[in-house]
């Protein structure tokens, strides 16, 4: 028995290797975009050192002609004449000595030894290397760990892995040329803004920031660890992010770009001054800065429109486009399915204030919720706020029932793709049911066959990931639901969404998302302020009879099918409005007898 037990026992180092195996198994694709793009850059960095002209750790330029050396170099190989150099070294020979003047031969020796591929400076490539890996970590590391709020595709690190390396050739190799050699010209062509700008209004302000510290850090080794040059472009890249992290028209990206322009002057001259530098080349920088800024934001405005079909994301700008009612699906919606149109816009209506309480995406929740019941257009007719009169479920069996409602968020999905909607809106349409009950066609199979399964007449989604799905999701249930409540008062309507929402916890539905409790509570806070608003009081005017408004009240209950906890709410709000109902007659009651004592005392 002993030895069983040690034998199930996989131990501690077992444990470990099997959470680091489901770790790779799950990150997979970001581990390896990790490595490639370590090795990318790894390749781009040997061949900076490889072509710059080093002798040992110092650059050719330290050196001058008669200048007194500070050290001894010694010749590591032979190293023949050619056509271009009649100049021959030979293994062990001392180029220069240590405390001697540097002759017109010498110097000539040394740029050849410069400028020959066979001499690499092994020790500046693994300096950078390791700060390139250091590098490398933190951004794996804070992907990890920063909290996004929301799913992150692999899709969005490849892009900004572009970007890096693409900084980091312009930099290295732009910085050789003459005409952008010091730690100032060179600010001139480095492309962070654009590149920040992108991720800003692709991704949000989080991975912007990020993106910029990384940016700033390849700027400063690419660029010989020139801290004017990192200060100059985290500087830019962080208000660049600041400055677009707001717009919401594609028009805004030229006054974005003007606003950048005059930054980037603002930042060279405060540069300048800290590190006590003269003004003399100083108009030149700032027209190149200027121009820069403003070509970031021009470009960004070219660039963003591809880029938001190539990488499929929910830009803002991408958003307010769908946000148009005037869409042509939405059109569609309202001429064959009016009931779900009518629907939808409801749900964008909570959701959208839920959103805004919780500080998540209020737009995306907007769009989603649009687009949530797309798959009900082809059939409208079977979904109950379509419905007029008849109910095509009555003669259907109850499994036929559940595969017609089961099939329009599988048909949601693939109309999405066929629109090319954003990813984030596609992931709500199919996780706003999540893989819940379908519950009233369930109780009506289950009286036919008591052998079935809950998980037969269940959706076949995941449950929702994101604020922005769950919210859709629990504005669905609420909205849908809340239509069948008699005489919605704010307490009943309290009591009706408080009971709903718990249902959907108690269901794990909500197990997957980053939703707390405060967000929970601030969510139905938001639900219970538009539906009282929507479900307020009128006046009763005195041709309406009481025999219409019955029928009425019997249609509308009649209007969509209870499950069982929809009606436990509905017992518990009638309950509830009973109660208040006998308190407020109790104290009529009461009055009249206060004021015959007050007499009697009297």
């Amino acid at each position: 028995m002993k030895n069983n037990t040690k034998k199930n026992n996989p131990g501690v180092f077992g444990l470990y290797f099997q959470s680091m195996g489901a770790y790779i198994s799950k990150n997979y694709l970001y581990l390896i975009l990790f490595f490639v793009g370590l090795l990318m850059v790894s390749a781009l960095n040997f061949v900076k050192i490889s072509t710059v002209q080093t002798i040992a750790d110092f650059s050719l330029s330290d050196y001058e002609i008669n200048q007194i050396s500070d050290r001894t170099i010694i010749a590591k190989k032979d190293l023949p004449p050619d056509e271009l150099d009649p100049v021959s070294i030979e293994k062990g020979e001392k180029i220069i000595k240590k405390g001697f003047p540097i002759t017109e031969e010498g110097y000539a020796k040394l740029k050849k030894m410069s400028a020959s591929p066979l001499y690499i400076d092994y020790r500046a490539f693994a300096n950078a290397e390791l700060f390139l890996l250091l590098l490398a970590i933190m951004w794996y590391l804070l992907y990890c760990f920063v909290p996004f709020n929301r799913k992150i595709y692999v899709r969005e690190p490849l892009l900004q892995m572009i970007f890096f390396v693409l900084l980091y050739v312009v930099v290295s190799f732009c910085g050789k040329m003459s005409i952008f050699s010091d730690s100032y010209s060179i600010c001139i062509i480095i492309p962070a803004s654009l590149f920040v700008m992108l991720v800003t209004i692709l991704y949000g302000n989080v991975a912007a920031v990020l993106l910029s510290f990384v940016l700033s850090l390849g700027v400063l080794i690419s660029s010989d660890c020139q801290v004017q040059t990192f200060v100059y472009t985290l500087a830019t890249s962080l208000t660049s992010a600041a400055i677009v992290r707001k717009i919401d028209r594609r028009l805004d990206l030229v006054f974005a770009s003007i606003t950048l322009a005059i930054f980037n002057c603002v930042f060279m001259v405060i540069i300048h001054v800290i590190f006590n530098e003269t003004f003399t080349e100083l108009p030149e920088l700032l027209g190149g800065v200027a121009a820069n800024g403003f070509l970031s934001g021009i470009l960004t405005l070219g660039l963003l429109t591809p880029l938001e079909i190539m990488l499929n994301t929910a830009s803002v700008f991408r958003l307010m486009e769908l946000s148009d009612l005037n869409h042509p699906l939405m059109r569609k919606m309202l001429v064959q399915a009016s009931g779900t149109y009518q629907h939808s816009l409801m749900v964008a209506q909570l959701s959208e204030n839920a959103c805004r309480e919780i500080k998540a995406n209020a737009l995306l929740a907007r769009v989603g919720a649009y687009y949530h019941d797309i798959g009900k257009i082809e059939q409208s007719e079977y979904f109950v706020e379509n419905q007029k009169g008849e109910n095509k479920h009555d003669d259907l069996n109850p499994s036929l029932s559940r595969s017609i409602i089961k099939s329009h968020v599988r048909k949601g999905v693939e109309k999405a793709h066929q629109l090319h909607l954003p990813q984030a809106v596609i992931d709500i349409i199919a996780e706003h049911h999540g893989n819940s009950l379908i519950a009233y066609f369930y109780n009506e199979a289950k009286e036919l066959d008591d052998t079935l399964s809950p998980e037969e007449f269940s959706y076949s989604g995941n449950p929702p990931t994101t604020r922005e799905s769950a919210v859709v999701m629990l504005a669905d249930t609420v909205e849908a639901a809340c239509r069948t409540l008699k005489s919605p008062s704010v307490p009943r309507l309290e009591a009706f969404v408080t009971q709903l929402i718990n249902g959907k916890i108690e269901h794990k539905q909500l197990d997957n998302c980053p939703l707390t409790f405060r967000d929970v509570k601030r969510i139905k806070e938001a639900f219970v302020q538009i539906l009282a608003g929507y479900y307020h009081s009128r006046i009763e005017y005195p041709d309406q009879n009481e025999e219409g408004k019955d029928k009425t009240e019997k249609n509308e209950t009649a209007e969509k099918p209870l499950s069982a906890a929809e009606k436990a709410a509905n017992a518990r709000a009638a309950a509830l409005a009973k109660k208040e109902k006998e308190g407020a007659k109790a104290a009529k009651e009461e009055a009249p007898k206060t004021e015959k004592t007050e007499k009697a005392e009297k």
